[in-house]
């Protein structure tokens, strides 16, 4: 099988003038960055440009070609390469104002798409674009993205899916590719799409329902002065199947996409895997997961929202759990960047992690690219180079201590179910997230199979935390109940069991008939999003964490993971300061990360460590910013099975690792 680990990523980024390949310089470019990319130590490229590849339908045989000789300068520096596009969409801003948007935020999709009148007969294999689009309900015009300036093809459209396939095949033929990401796999144009013949047929079959039109307000809801992601009625059953159906149609064009490249490793990009909203976007990465063969986490952030890293634990460990429970697939979290510190972030958010790395700039997604804009290989060259010097950890062989488990149940999210405060599951569970990195706690996602899996659930003993798990099912609720039973832990937050698995609401919560059992370990705590439970349950002696920090600076976090023979504490800087870009911003209105202020002062940092079989007589202090130095790290026992470690930070702001024997 064409199978590898992707460790060191960095994308490959295009630009127009490459399709005229093969011209000298384009092949002399290709020439030049490649061994670029093998001095910064970079296994895989991914590319990054000519990205809604049905715009280069007329084109397809100098990209291929383009490509090929890629894969060929690439191999000969021992470097893989991975294609990445969009599949389903074509550009086709629809006036002045949509035209200057698209060439001000989306120049790094490389801009060649047809022109009005031509687009008209634009077509591949026989099959016109035009006639295999999304038709939106509202006008039964072809639905579009407003967001990316984008007509979209229909998932369930046959002539769509019988173009992308013999598109893939050709693509396979023609470029010794060592893998692809087919991305975009969703539906940017939003709820009110598709209305076409196919879509109302399957509706019908799989759901046994009519789409209503769109003046039912008892379906889409309130739209007027809402954002389209936000319209529908969840407390409808028709429109939740509505939902249902959208994703299922993503998730069947997939397992084509599969059952096409083979044995190629397949990965579809995905920046968020929690959220309701992810619904309207028919993104459900856990439903497209049994179709994938890497799971990758979109860690955007090019502006100054990005040193918030706490915000995306939750995203990075709950992918990471659907990568484990895959067959144990790699894990890459791509993470963006203009400057150096940026980069920096992204490599060592990888790292404590434990993930794959993906490192990318992002330059053409700003309207002018700046002045001292650098090449990725250049950021990310001295930070590779330290790693494989000093600490070149196998993520895939690592294994995180975990103390506790923490439910995401998709069918709160499925069924949009939201608390009386109109607060949702994904919000409680982010929040815990947040206060367990805090506290120095590992912990893993429990998800929705695992959670009515009762052996599974009992296979460990560490505590269950369920927060504002509204909908369940009964088969979840009997092995939370056996758990209680085999004296396991649970911290559970109302309400509970409120509704089932396809979101209808029950008579009783479940939560009544647990708290009749009278369990003596199940604890009734206040939720994330109220105030913060954990801390409580610390101070009132009820969970004692395995790393505990007794003196120092409160803003470094810890994450101890397991390799074979060897251990690491991962630690990371929680409270970064961003220094804003004096004029750059995104197309948000955000300023763009220019660099990241931490105080390096003279730190010393105590933690008292509580766990079995690790040798602690030869600990070593590393970061990259300190290259040149290995620092001794103190530690005296306290009794058989504790220890306190000292640590000096200082002159460190951002990253740091110790190392040790178990």
């Amino acid at each position: 099988k064409n199978t590898f680990i992707p460790g060191r990523a960095a994308s490959w980024w295009c630009s127009l003038e490459d399709i005229l390949w093969p011209e000298k310089h384009i092949v002399d470019k290709i020439k030049r960055r490649s061994e670029e990319f093998a001095a910064a130590n970079i296994d895989t490229a991914i590319n990054f440009g000519f990205h809604v590849r049905f715009d280069f339908s007329n084109y397809f045989s100098q990209l291929h070609g383009y490509y090929a000789k890629v894969c060929e300068e690439l191999h000969n520096n021992g470097i893989r390469f991975m294609d990445h596009y969009s599949c389903n969409h074509v550009q086709r801003p629809r006036n002045e104002e949509e035209f200057n948007k698209v060439h001000k935020n989306h120049r790094h999709h490389i801009l060649l798409f047809h022109d009005p009148i031509a687009a008209e007969f634009a077509q591949y294999e026989g099959h016109f674009f035009n006639d295999i689009c999304e038709i939106d309900i509202r006008n039964g015009k072809r639905g579009y993205s407003t967001n990316y300036q984008l007509e979209v093809f229909c998932h369930n459209n046959p002539e769509f899916l019988d173009m992308h396939t013999k598109y893939l095949k050709r693509l396979l033929r023609d470029v010794p590719m060592d893998g692809i990401e087919v991305d975009d796999m969703c539906d940017y144009a939003g709820l009110a799409t598709c209305g076409c013949d196919y879509c109302r047929d399957r509706f019908k079959r799989d759901y046994g329902h009519e789409i209503p039109e769109f003046s039912d307000k008892n379906f889409w809801g309130v739209t007027e002065g809402k954002n389209e992601y936000s319209w529908g009625n969840y407390n409808n059953p028709v429109f939740r199947d509505w939902l249902k159906m959208k994703s299922d149609s993503v998730a069947d064009h997939l397992a084509i996409v599969k059952k096409t490249v083979g044995d190629i490793p397949l990965m579809t990009c995905c920046s968020s895997s929690g959220p309701i909203i992810l619904n309207a976007l028919a993104l459900n990465l856990e439903k497209m997961s049994s179709s994938l063969d890497f799971i990758v986490l979109e860690n955007c952030g090019i502006s100054i929202s990005s040193t918030d890293w706490l915000r995306m634990d939750a995203e990075a460990l709950h992918q990471k759990d659907i990568a484990k429970k895959r067959g144990n697939v790699p894990a890459i979290a791509l993470s963006y960047s203009i400057y150096e510190d940026s980069a920096y972030l992204g490599w060592a958010l990888s790292r404590f992690w434990g993930v794959g790395n993906w490192s990318s700039t992002l330059n053409q997604r700003l309207e002018k690219d700046p002045e001292d804009a650098r090449e990725i290989q250049d950021l990310v060259n001295d930070y590779n180079a330290w790693e494989i010097e000093n600490s070149d950890l196998n993520y895939m062989s690592g294994k995180d201590h975990i103390e506790i488990r923490l439910v995401n149940n998709s069918y709160c999210r499925d069924n949009g179910w939201r608390d009386s405060k109109g607060i949702e599951h994904w919000d409680k569970v982010r929040n815990w997230s947040k206060s367990l990195v805090k506290s120095n706690v590992g912990y893993r996602f429990v998800r929705a199979d695992e959670l009515s899996d009762k052996e599974a659930l009992l296979s460990e003993h560490t505590p269950l935390i369920c927060d504002g798990l509204g909908c369940m099912s009964l088969l979840q609720f009997d092995a939370i109940k056996a758990l209680l039973d085999s004296d396991g832990t649970v911290f559970m937050s109302l309400p509970f069991g409120t509704h089932d698995e396809k979101g209808f609401q029950r008579e009783v919560p479940l939560s009544q008939l647990l708290e009749r059992g009278n369990y003596k370990n199940l604890y009734i705590t206040e939720s994330s999003t109220d105030g913060n439970p954990f801390d409580t349950l610390i101070s009132n002696g009820i969970f004692t964490p395995s790393i505990i920090q007794q003196k120092g600076n409160k803003q470094w976090v810890a994450r101890l993971r397991f390799h074979d023979d060897e251990f690491a504490i991962h630690l990371m800087n929680s409270e970064l300061e961003p220094v804003p870009h004096p004029y750059l911003k995104n197309n948000a209105g955000t300023p763009i990360l220019e660099g990241i202020k931490t105080n390096k002062g003279d730190f010393v940092i105590c933690y008292r460590i509580s766990i079995d079989d690790m040798d602690f007589c030869s600990l070593e202090l590393l970061s990259p910013e300190i290259p040149s130095e290995k620092r001794k790290v103190r530690f005296s026992k306290i009794n058989d099975n504790s220890i306190e470690i000292t640590l000096d930070l200082s002159d460190i702001g951002i990253y740091a690792v110790v190392h040790g024997k178990k």
